[in-house]
């Protein structure tokens, strides 16, 4: 089997020292805003929300650096290249089909992403992976439907439209060279079947011990680059959903979470800074839903925290490049702004 390279795609954070790490610091100020939560009052309800998103995402993440590392150690940069680094429209339903397979949360599945763009998907095919994955997959349809219902189809659909025009525009912007090229990707023969390799490489592999712990330590050290570049965005978001929870009185959500235009504006702003964990949201949308009757507001909360997640934004920002996240954000916002509009309308 193969054996993958383990280069990080943030290898800025490898060349400071231990103490100037992205994951140091945010670390740090976390720590400080647990250990100032046990001398204030108005702090204690940040530690409880924190422990419980952290309760919420840990095992979700963990699925997707587990995830991640096999892709890493086991999957050649050729297989990804073939489907998912060609500029055509069907590389962007292959993408799409592949987000909804995952059973990973919005941040379990920002670890699979890099490691699929560190392998040679294209900027379009990372970005429609990213957008259907949280709300599209099929464990959290399944929760979906448990809220809202049939309803729950306009979510799952609504997100795979976003998620397909969002990529097919994206690559024309990329055949205009107006969004950064992935350096990752490789040219793949002509001829070149996936399945034949495959099969080439487990009749030729061998079963033993040795093997077997080098796989474990390649898949591990897949797992930990990932983590080490995805955790600090992922406390960034903690910590901000954290604060926003805290201070933000309840009352407020939905005072202003009606089904009007302010209303929908109001709270995809919010879902910014609320977007924690798909598991997470889902059931304060419902609540959003129930209280306010405004469905499109519900949807707009849910597909527009993971838009605008800092979190996934930063990710795309520092790993795909800066054009590509401003584009992202520019081509897929004002779709779901348009849709909720309309759900609220139905």
């Amino acid at each position: 089997m193969n054996e993958g390279t383990h280069s990080c795609c943030g290898e800025d954070d490898k060349k400071k020292p231990w103490h100037l790490s992205g994951l140091f610091l945010i670390s740090i100020l976390t720590l400080a805003l647990l250990g100032a939560s046990f001398f204030s009052h108005a702090m204690e309800d940040f530690r409880r929300i924190f422990w419980e998103y952290v309760r919420i995402m840990f095992w979700p993440i963990l699925a997707g650096f587990f995830v991640g590392g096999l892709i890493d150690h086991y999957v050649p940069k050729e297989y990804i290249s073939k489907h998912l680094s060609i500029p055509k429209k069907r590389t962007i339903f292959y993408s799409v089909g592949f987000g909804f397979l995952m059973s990973a949360c919005c941040h379990g599945i920002l670890a699979i992403s890099m490691e699929i763009h560190k392998k040679g998907a294209s900027g379009p095919a990372v970005v429609s992976f990213l957008l259907a994955s949280p709300w599209a997959n099929l464990p959290i349809t399944i929760l979906l439907f448990g809220f809202f219902g049939i309803k729950a189809f306009l979510i799952v659909s609504g997100a795979i439209a976003v998620a397909l025009i969002t990529g097919l525009l994206m690559q024309i912007l990329d055949r205009a060279e107006w969004i950064e090229r992935n350096p990752n990707s490789v040219e793949v023969e002509e001829g070149f079947s996936i399945w034949q390799d495959i099969l080439r490489r487990f009749r030729e592999h061998e079963f033993s011990h040795e093997n077997f712990w080098k796989a474990f330590n390649g898949v591990s050290k897949g797992a930990i680059a990932l983590a080490a570049m995805v955790l600090p965005w992922i406390l960034v978001g903690i910590v901000l959903g954290g604060l926003v929870s805290t201070f933000v009185p309840q009352h407020v959500f939905h005072h202003y979470f009606g089904p009007t235009l302010l209303g929908l504006l109001v709270t995809v702003g919010l879902a910014t800074l609320l977007e924690v964990c798909s598991e997470g949201t889902s059931p304060l949308a419902f609540t959003i839903y129930q209280q306010t009757g405004a469905f499109g507001n519900a949807f707009a909360f849910l597909m527009g925290g993971v838009v605008t997640d800092v979190t996934e934004i930063g990710l795309v920002w520092k790993n795909l490049g800066p054009r590509t996240a401003l584009w992202m954000l520019a081509i897929s916002l004002p779709q779901v702004i348009l849709l909720g509009w309309i759900l609220n309308k139905l």
